[in-house]
């Protein structure tokens, strides 16, 4: 729970800071006088002040503020050229999308970061998705997908690898869902509807990619170091049985002591045998060797390659935003798989006990949402006011005060409404409340 808080608050800080300082400084660069820099909301429990601006960290950690001088039609204006309403529109354009393109930049560099100090990727994400396992009594066993199919599309859309192939069904959980396959060279079509899995409601319909276990790493002075292992060895077969499996192989080793074990391999393209005998008492034993379930690939992009890599990711993501974001008007996207603080602070947690790698890659993502979000026409949002200015220059008239106030509150009621349906899930998502609600 602790993890959980001081990563949700480190990954939300960074965020809002980098998102509010895109503000304060396109507002300085064109002489606005800048009253308030916040992180957070409501009281403020530390400020100082340093020239024209108040700098403070206030107690509601869930955004944070820029106040400028006459930035508000309503407000009483002196007509100073330092003031907000007193710039042009252009100027006012740029002071607005500021705070979005920053956190769009710093989803670019953190990715680029993470790309540029090495990765471990599953080698199946990018390859063509062709069916190796189906669970058996799972929605793809039910809808009679098997072994060899190759998946051409779902709903309508072309899967070229399993990454895309996962993140697709992952989407349509609960909903009827069409398949197209190739079948020994026939097209065929079958309609499968895949389960919620995990408090997110993750779709999946039981369908896994053909793969063999590899090495990820070999203990130094243990039996499989010895025996001549070596990290990126690929499993072929145990005591002549092929395809291990990844439980099942941990559960031989370990009733196996002492009792020498001929691992068939594959390295560097090699086939190759080794044997070892695993070492210390019955259920218990170990050769000191972490298993990887699936081959993996090592990408170690040079400074260039990370940068046209994380533009590639970020492309990828934003194409994923928008379709989840339209998919909530066509009900192709649950609303039950929106999620809000609560959702983020356990996921930041949990990416934070896995290491500032998958932290910074989570941050990345959100931030990138965030930018985006935040460039949707809806009043009260940086996309809210650069789109009034947008109607105001087509109609080259400034709209009246009450009008922005009536677009403002419609803006503010559609937020509202967003907040408690997050809100809702994530409460929805702990299960002793979950018990409590009748209709769950």
């Amino acid at each position: 729970m602790t993890t959980n808080l001081w990563a949700f608050l480190f990954v939300l800080g960074v965020l809002i800071f980098v998102h509010e300082l895109g503000h304060f400084l396109m507002a300085r660069r064109l002489g606005v006088r800048v009253l308030t820099f916040s992180l957070g909301f409501g009281p403020k429990l530390l400020k100082f002040t340093r020239g024209d601006t108040e700098y403070a960290i206030s107690a509601i950690p869930l955004g944070g503020y820029v106040k400028m001088a006459g930035e508000n039609p309503d407000e009483a204006r002196s007509g100073r050229p330092d003031e907000f309403l007193s710039k042009t529109k252009g100027e006012r354009f740029l002071v607005y999308i500021m705070g979005p393109a920053m956190n769009l930049l710093l989803a670019f560099i953190v990715t680029a970061a993470v790309l540029y100090q090495g990765a471990e990727t599953p080698a199946y994400e990018q390859e063509p998705p062709v069916i190796g396992t189906v669970t058996a009594n799972s929605p793809g066993a039910r809808a009679g997908l098997q072994p060899g199919d190759r998946v051409l599309t779902v709903s309508g859309r072309e899967m070229r690898t399993w990454d895309q192939f996962f993140i697709e069904i992952g989407s349509r959980a609960g909903r009827d869902t069409e398949i197209v396959i190739d079948r020994g060279g026939r097209r065929e079509t079958v309609h499968v509807t895949p389960d919620p899995q995990t408090k997110y409601e993750v779709g999946e319909i039981g369908v896994l990619p053909k793969t063999r276990m590899q090495i990820g790493e070999v203990t130094p002075g243990m039996a499989a170091e010895r025996s001549g292992f070596r990290r990126g060895d690929i499993i072929l077969a145990v005591d002549g049985k092929p395809e291990a499996e990844y439980q099942p192989l941990i559960a031989y080793i370990k009733s196996s002591p002492n009792k020498p074990l001929r691992f068939s391999l594959l390295r560097d393209g090699t086939p190759m045998e080794i044997t070892v005998t695993p070492e210390g008492d019955p259920g218990s034993a170990l050769i000191g060797i972490r298993f990887s379930p699936f081959e993996f690939r090592v990408i170690r992009p040079g400074f260039v390659d990370a940068l046209r890599m994380s533009l590639a990711k970020n492309w990828e993501w934003t194409r994923l935003i928008f379709r989840t974001l339209a998919g909530l008007f066509t009900r192709e996207t649950s609303v039950r798989q929106l999620m809000g603080p609560v959702g983020i602070a356990e996921l930041s947690g949990g990416a934070a006990q896995l290491g500032w790698t998958h932290l910074f890659n989570l941050m990345a993502m959100i931030s990138l949402n965030l930018g985006l979000l935040n460039l949707m026409p809806i009043p009260v949002l940086d996309g809210g006011h650069i789109f009034i200015m947008l109607l105001e220059g087509i109609a080259r008239r400034d709209f009246s005060v009450r009008m922005k106030e009536k677009m403002l509150l419609a803006g503010f009621v559609v937020l509202m409404m967003l907040m408690v349906t997050v809100i809702y899930n994530d409460l929805m998502r702990v299960q002793w409340i979950e018990r409590m609600i009748p209709w769950r």
